[in-house]
């Protein structure tokens, strides 16, 4: 089996997660998997932390199980639609019938897995999610001479692997993500770091200043007063 070599360390693309699940030792499981992924992860061990994290912090995706206590998952499912969060929404059940599947996708779940689950099942949906709720088809998302594969989260420039340390790569890989848009300082905050962690937006101009010296010059523009934009078009 000799001859290759040993494969990169994956990380998946820097989003910020919510994790609700009343199970300590699957809750740790997966904030560690997902974590180790390169995911921010915050977790919720009941529906009522659940839905106020989920109304309260900008998460990129939810992992919600519906056997919660204090208020079950479909009711914290239908208070977020209800209050016009978007999220994408991936369910975790041990009840293993239609009826129950089938309300959760009623009550503006994306997709559900049934207990017990494989780890690299749950990060493959996890990734898929979202990608489509990026507008993205593709693991691979190109900006002229970037390219940003979500599979071994990892930015290609002119399909030479960048080397990043992992606050720059969430940085630059979020732009990738939405490139062509104005992101602000507050939005690169919000999704790099956990929600315990001690923010500080100066940080992020320091990220924006290192990534521009390993990038070509005027890929990321500054727009005064509103944050960054990622773009090709703008060189």
């Amino acid at each position: 089996m000799g001859g290759h070599a040993p494969a990169a360390p994956r990380r998946e693309t820097p989003m910020r997660l919510l994790v609700a699940e009343d199970e300590p030792v699957l809750a740790a499981q997966l904030k560690a998997a997902l974590e180790k992924s390169g995911y921010v992860i915050d977790v919720a061990a009941d529906g009522l932390d659940a839905e106020h994290q989920g109304l309260s912090e900008p998460y990129d995706l939810a992992v919600l199980d519906l056997g919660l206590p204090g208020r079950d998952g479909l009711s914290v499912l239908r208070a977020w639609r209800e209050a016009g969060r978007r999220m994408p929404v991936l369910i975790l059940t041990a009840r293993d019938n239609w009826h129950d599947k089938v309300a959760g996708i009623d009550a503006g779940a994306d997709d559900y897995l049934t207990k017990p689950f494989h780890q690299e099942e749950l990060e493959a949906r996890v990734r898929a999610l979202l990608r489509r709720a990026g507008g993205h088809a593709t693991a691979d998302i190109r900006c002229g001479p970037l390219l940003l594969d979500t599979r071994q989260s990892r930015v290609l420039l002119d399909d030479a692997p960048l080397d990043l340390t992992s606050h720059e790569y969430r940085v630059l890989a979020y732009l990738l993500m939405h490139q062509d848009e104005v992101v602000s300082r507050s939005q690169l905050v919000e999704h790099i770091y956990a929600q315990d962690f001690d923010r500080d937006s100066n940080t992020i101009e320091v990220f924006v200043a290192r990534l521009r010296r390993k990038i070509p010059p005027g890929l990321i523009q500054t727009v005064r007063g509103l944050g960054y934009r990622l773009s090709a078009d703008a060189r």
